[in-house]
């Protein structure tokens, strides 16, 4: 019998990390340890640890049991204000748990790092498209490349190697999490049909024409572990997409059918503003349609639906070194946001 491999899970919560989770336990020969600030409850081969990552004290007295250990995944994040916060704390939640679990983990085999189209700049402003990982990096700040850095320097001489992959914006379920763009257009919707008003793409003026990617969370979670154990993929980066392409143009108003809206003219508007005064509204619908009792705030990540429905200018990697690599697994975008959806209701987070 082979003896099962054993995943630490960090960010266990975020719609990668409980992707991840729920993809080691289907594969059936993984015990897992879900890491985050929160914790969660045991379920089978998975068991969470509560932990501050900031504090690398609490790290290392949480960890200290976690000796046989193979795989690290980590996808964790932090957001701040601006980019340049954004890389100590994310920086040292990386150095921290590895440098916790790698020096008593004498069975590890490899460290997984979870990060995005960041590194080639797409947050900035317009950037080279199709985006490829041999692409140069930009100027700092960026946690991500940082985070890298810390993984290749400390890799050298080991036998254990890493992985680095680089989704587009992530799409699945889970709730309070700071990326969550289903979310933000599924919520936005219902209170449309609620308001009886129209469905309008709220983005700036440009961004409804734009060529755009996303990346399944089921697809993103096979995608590394795939990466992750297979010796052809050691110490390299990957792009992971879909593999097909859309324009908010043609697929918000299949979006709007979906929920029984009409479309209106785009309208540029800042959600994170002109959704602020609705929580007595999503109270409302709780109530007149027997939802989920899910707080406001867990559902409403305006302020990254602004982000993303920002990008007046094309947004796309290339993601054929991964089939390359031998990874040959798609997703067409439209059923998965519609997939999304339906999961949405079956949970009642929205009507």
């Amino acid at each position: 019998m082979t003896k099962n491999k054993k995943a630490v899970v960090v960010g266990a919560n975020g719609i990668i990390g409980g992707n991840l989770i729920a993809h080691l336990v289907e594969l059936g020969d993984w015990d897992i340890v879900g890491l985050s600030r929160s914790g969660g409850h045991a379920r089978g081969k998975v068991k969470h640890i509560a932990v501050d990552l900031l504090n690398a004290s609490d790290a290392k007295a949480k960890l200290t049991q976690l000796t046989d250990v193979t795989h690290i995944f980590y996808a964790a994040y932090q957001d701040r204000p601006t980019w340049a916060e954004l890389v100590p704390p994310n920086l040292a939640m990386l150095v921290n748990v590895v440098n916790a679990i790698e020096p008593i983990a004498s069975n590890l085999e490899h460290i997984s790092l979870m990060q995005g189209y960041k590194v080639y700049g797409a947050h900035l402003g317009p950037f080279k498209t199709p985006a490829r990982e041999t692409d140069a990096n930009h100027m700092p700040p960026e946690f991500n490349i940082d985070q890298q850095d810390f993984l290749e320097a400390l890799q050298k001489g080991k036998a254990w190697n890493w992985s680095a992959l680089r989704p587009s914006v992530v799409i699945g379920f889970a709730l309070g999490n700071p990326m969550n763009l289903a979310s933000v257009i599924a919520v936005y919707a219902s209170m449309s049909k609620e308001l009886g008003i129209p469905l309008r793409f709220p983005g700036k003026p440009g961004a409804y024409n734009s060529l755009l990617e996303m990346t399944d969370a089921g697809l993103l979670a096979r995608a590394t572990v795939f990466v992750a154990t297979n010796a052809q993929c050691s110490n390299q980066a990957f792009n992971i997409n879909n593999g097909d392409l859309f324009r908010w143009n043609e697929l918000w108003p299949k979006i709007a059918e979906y929920f029984r809206l009409d479309v209106a003219p785009p309208l540029p508007m800042s959600l994170n503003v002109i959704m602020a005064d609705k929580e007595m509204l999503w109270d409302r619908m709780i109530k007149k349609h027997n939802l989920s009792p899910t707080p406001y705030s867990d559902v409403s990540a305006w302020g990254f639906g602004d982000f993303v429905f920002g990008w007046d200018y094309d947004f796309f990697a290339d993601g054929t070194k991964l089939r390359r690599a031998g990874f040959h697994e798609y997703v067409d975008t439209e059923e998965m946001f519609l997939r999304v959806f339906d999961d949405l209701k079956t949970r009642k987070i929205i009507p």
